[in-house]
């Protein structure tokens, strides 16, 4: 594959010889992706910021470090790991979470593989805000339908300190990686894990409030992805031909699952055009967020009641 960038790779190997600190290597990085074109799009669109990100990882610094250590000089070896893993990030098109085995949410550091999508929800925004001004009360329990690194169920229960959280996901190579985080953070006993095919596995529990980012990706949304996107796991992104597979199923049983005035929060992001033409009867409630992300729908358990039997009949 190299053979597909020989301009950057030369500029690696001079790299390594003619550039000796931190903020050289920063520098560096921030030109060879912006030449390589690659994808930004797993956590941040800055790729000053995933400049910064690949190059203090490898160096066990923290991404904000003192600004005087920018100019400290680098080891022959420690070069060669940034170059490294910049060759693989721009040649291969590896998203730096998943070289990195980081990701931040909510601004919690998660272990992630590929058997999980990178964490970049813009629930994000609603778990710091608590859910206002929807949610009147902190909710006792709440559920996080398809989970996959566990990053929205531990901010919620990080968030809600008093709340009991369930995290389902139907992957049980999602569920490994949910626990190493759930250790990591600590919430043993406050977030449990559930292998579920969305509510099956729930029986008659009900939640003051539900919260899910489930596959929402169409047939022909995933054709186009950038490659970038090859390397998480099909079944967290695809859902059928118009991307609501797993929406419809959601929303037909959500009222069987909340409390009675409990919250649904739904993300269907690029489906949403596909949502509102199925459903023009269903007056959904979409956020307006500050990061201008869009795709992110409230209901009412009163409103999930009202409206299941229409939702019933499209599942």
């Amino acid at each position: 594959m190299s053979t597909e960038h020989p301009g950057i790779l030369a500029n690696c190997e001079e790299a390594e010889w003619e550039l000796h600190t931190i903020r050289d290597f920063i520098r560096f990085c921030v030109s060879a992706m912006n030449s390589g074109d690659v994808f930004l799009g797993h956590g941040t669109d800055d790729v000053f910021a995933e400049a910064t990100a690949l190059v203090m990882q490898n160096l066990n610094l923290m991404w904000d470090a003192n600004e005087e250590i920018l100019d400290a000089r680098l080891l022959s070896s420690e070069k060669k790991a940034i170059l490294g893993m910049l060759r693989r990030r721009i040649v291969d098109r590896i998203p730096l979470a998943y070289l990195t085995n980081i990701a931040y949410f909510c601004d919690l550091p998660f272990y992630v593989d590929e058997r999980v999508l990178i964490p970049r929800s813009p629930v994000a925004e609603l778990i710091r805000a608590r859910f206002s001004p929807w949610l009147q009360e902190d909710p006792e329990t709440i559920l996080d339908l398809c989970t996959g690194s566990g990053c929205i169920a531990i901010a919620l229960a990080e968030v809600f300190e008093n709340a009991l959280v369930d995290a389902v996901d139907i992957s049980p190579d999602a569920m490994e990686v949910a626990a190493l985080n759930i250790d990591h953070h600590e919430m043993d006993g406050r977030v449990e894990l559930i292998q579920s095919d969305l509510f099956k596995q729930l029986g008659s529990q009900r939640y003051d409030l539900i919260v899910s980012n489930p596959p929402y990706v169409s047939a022909g949304s995933m054709a186009d992805l950038p490659e970038e996107y090859s390397y998480e796991p099909e079944q967290a992104l695809l859902a059928g031909r118009d991307g609501l597979d797993l929406v419809r199923v959601i929303l037909a049983e959500a009222a069987d699952h909340l409390t009675v005035d409990g919250l649904l929060v739904l993300e269907v992001g690029e489906s949403r055009w596909n949502l509102e033409q199925e459903y023009p009867e269903v007056d959904f409630e979409w956020v307006n967020l500050e990061s201008l992300a869009e795709g992110v729908l409230v209901l009412t358990a009163e409103q999930c009641r009202v409206y299941q039997a229409l939702f019933a009949q499209h599942r």
